[in-house]
């Protein structure tokens, strides 16, 4: 399963997925892209679409993109307020939903 992290969430994170092909919206030339066209090209390449953005889902019609949407909640984009969801993420990645999004707190 192949995983994006989006742009402003620490690109360390990706080493606490482990099993999974994690790359991160930087590495693939995507940055500054906007989310309807970032979701579009994220959909032909990855599964799942790692971001803090809590307003994705609400700007973004996500049934019409084949890519499932996690959200991270945390008081910030921290590295160290991230990596307490992670237990909580790797439990729900089997089971997301592409054209869904999953809301993921403490």
């Amino acid at each position: 399963m192949k995983l994006l992290l989006d742009e402003c969430i620490d690109r360390k994170l990706a080493r606490e997925f482990v099993g999974y092909e994690v790359k991160t919206v930087p590495q693939m030339g995507w940055a500054g892209t906007k989310n309807g066209q970032l979701l579009a090209l994220a959909a032909t390449e990855f599964d799942i679409f790692i971001t803090v953005d809590r307003n994705l889902s609400f700007q973004q019609n996500l049934p019409d993109f084949d890519i499932a949407v996690l959200v991270l909640q945390a008081s910030s984009n921290r590295l160290a307020d991230l990596k307490p969801l992670i237990p909580k993420v790797l439990a729900v990645i089997p089971t997301a939903i592409k054209g869904q999004a999953i809301v993921i707190g403490t």
